[in-house]
């Protein structure tokens, strides 16, 4: 089957609007109508002139020359104001409906994005979906803006100067239009050519935004590194391949309208030869000879900047294929027909679980495991043994590759997503705080949390006397990711936010990490506090922060080797106990 046209995929995006998108239509056919006029006025005006009595005019009643210039004059007052006035309601209709459509389209696309799975985002980088919600939807919006009106103009002058011509002069009308169908066939033709090159600009547009987006995030190892100059230069190279590949695109583009003009002076010159001889010999009025040099005239200007229209068109073409493909993604992840059922003990349990990024390299290995409602699991191991993997099959980010993972004994594949999800709070290592207020931030593990709410969370989380201290409080704003804030600061205003949430289910994953030893020390006791009466999953690096667990499972290379409260795996000799010794001094850490 073949695939849909670009403009076929918008248009039934734009379904819902087609109301004002016929009467956006209407007024700019109307307002073109009404410009086309003054040529007919003029040759009224004219064959009032030549003919006086016998004119065109008189056979409406009014004799006197005077009277019928005095009449063209209330017409022309009566034409001109209606097409300031269907102008005006063209403009206000496209303008809205372009900024309408910009809107939900981003809208949809981002809500479109947040449903996709997190295998998506490893695939594609932030600068190309960046530059698909912005560059790409406001491209659409460029064009919605001036390029319909433009096509619906030249439409619509097309069709009365064709008429009128067949109208007035059949012999000399089939002359001046003799251009038209090459006008035509070449603007299909350079749409064609001109398709490839802007889809090639719109991609390089989210390969130079990624690039962009990197460096203004590594800024810090940009300075750290004085590598000012490499970057530079990495993104003088992305920057001039956009250059080089809008400049084909401006090249075919450009030679477009003066094509079109040498097209159309051979129309324009029979117009005047034969359309003046059979004036002269009598075959043809003059006012009539008069309205068809003019309206040729009004035929040339807008076919010369159908260049400009059709430019407008495939870019916005090319951002629309990459929205509508974008929008066409489908979640291979999606939710499960249950809700899980209230209240959720929290008992979560790995059954021969197996897992892999990469086909042919797995991360987990038959793994099953046990964490028990309402008491501290920890799951320790060494880098690469797939601790982290675990969090987010629990939560769903990707799926199994085998086995079953179950929530109060439900496979969380029959578990509704946002239902899933709500009932586990995730303290990461890598802390994401979104530009705002302290309060903000922490207030987004529940959005109608109160004030008094989010002041007790922080409490919890030992975050309220950094905060009070802060030169702003509550309301102080944190920077871009938090960078205002120290790593100790940012992590327990994560916990807080988890606090917040109140879930069933706590997961730690290595929030500890990347903290100073009093800093641990204050997130080990408000850890203590909120772990009663909840499943607290804690995936640590430090053996420390897991002592007082219930339940220690030890990975390697993707397999459970040991499990076992903490002393019992000292004694025991294994895995853990060699890691416990590295960890507190009492052994050497081994060569990678």
């Amino acid at each position: 089957m073949s695939r849909p046209s670009p403009l076929g995929r918008l248009l039934r995006a734009m379904a819902p609007h087609r109301r004002r998108v016929w009467l956006a239509s209407t007024c700019s056919v109307v307002n073109k109508l009404f410009d086309l006029a003054p040529p007919f006025l003029i040759a009224i005006a004219i064959d009032v002139v030549i003919q006086k009595d016998d004119s065109f005019l008189s056979g409406f009643g009014v004799t006197s020359p005077v009277g019928q210039l005095w009449i063209l004059a209330v017409l022309t007052l009566v034409i001109w104001g209606c097409e300031s006035l269907f102008q005006f309601w063209y403009g206000v209709l496209w303008r809205n409906l372009a900024q309408t459509v910009e809107h939900e389209l981003r809208l949809e696309a981002f809500a479109h994005i947040q449903r996709l799975e997190m295998a998506y985002f490893e695939d594609q980088s932030t600068g190309t979906l960046m530059s698909i919600l912005n560059d790409d939807v406001n491209q659409l919006e460029r064009f919605l803006d001036n390029g319909a009106t433009q096509l619906l103009h030249v439409a619509t002058t097309a069709i009365v100067i064709t008429t009128t011509f067949f109208l007035l002069a059949p012999e000399v009308a089939w002359l001046a239009m003799l251009p038209i169908p090459f006008i035509l066939w070449g603007s299909f033709a350079y749409q064609r050519k001109l398709e490839p090159r802007y889809a090639a600009v719109r991609e390089q547009v989210g390969i130079l935004n990624h690039q962009l987006a990197n460096d203004l995030g590594g800024m810090a190892t940009i300075k750290s590194f004085t590598t000012e100059a490499h970057e530079i230069e990495r993104l003088r190279v992305q920057s001039d391949i956009y250059r080089q590949r809008n400049r084909h695109a401006i090249r075919m583009s450009a030679a477009f309208s003066p094509l079109i003009r040498m097209v159309i002076v051979f129309g324009f010159t029979a117009t005047l030869v034969y359309g003046g001889m059979r004036v002269l010999d009598g075959h043809l009025d003059a006012a009539a000879f008069a309205l068809m040099a003019f309206l040729t005239q009004r035929l040339l200007w807008p076919l010369t900047r159908l260049g400009e229209t059709f430019d407008l068109y495939q870019r916005a073409m090319a951002s629309t294929t990459r929205i509508l493909d974008l929008l066409d993604v489908q979640p291979t992840i999606v939710d499960g027909p249950r809700q899980p059922t209230e209240p959720v003990a929290g008992e979560v349990v790995f059954d021969a679980v197996q897992f892999h990024y990469v086909e042919g390299y797995p991360i987990l290995k038959d793994l099953s495991l046990r964490m028990a409602a309402g008491e501290t699991t920890a799951v320790v191991g060494s880098t690469g043994s797939g601790k982290t993997t675990l969090v987010k099959l629990i939560l769903r980010f990707y799926e199994t590759g085998g086995g079953s993972i179950r929530l109060d004994g439900t496979d969380v594949r029959e578990l509704d997503l946002r239902g899933l999800r709500r009932q586990i709070g995730l303290v990461s290592q890598d802390v994401f705080l979104f530009h705002g207020t302290v309060r903000e931030n922490i207030a987004y593990g529940r959005l109608d949390a109160t004030h008094e709410e989010v002041v007790e969370a922080a409490k919890v989380a030992e975050a309220h006397a950094f905060i009070e201290a802060l030169p702003q409080g509550y309301d102080t704003i944190v920077g871009e990711r938090g960078q205002k804030l120290s790593g100790g600061q940012r992590q327990r205003i994560s916990i807080a936010r988890a606090v917040l949430k109140d879930p069933p289910i706590l997961i730690l994953d290595e929030a500890t990490s990347s903290v100073d030893n009093e800093t641990e020390a204050a997130i080990q006791r408000s850890m203590e506090t909120i772990a009663l009466g909840r499943t607290t999953i804690v995936i640590a690096h430090r053996l420390s922060t897991v002592r007082n667990a219930h339940r220690i499972y030890v990975l390697d290379q993707g397999r459970l080797s040991e499990q076992g409260r903490h002393d019992e795996l000292v004694e025991h000799g294994g895995v853990y106990e060699t890691l416990w010794r590295v960890q507190t001094g009492e052994a050497p850490v081994q060569p990678g």
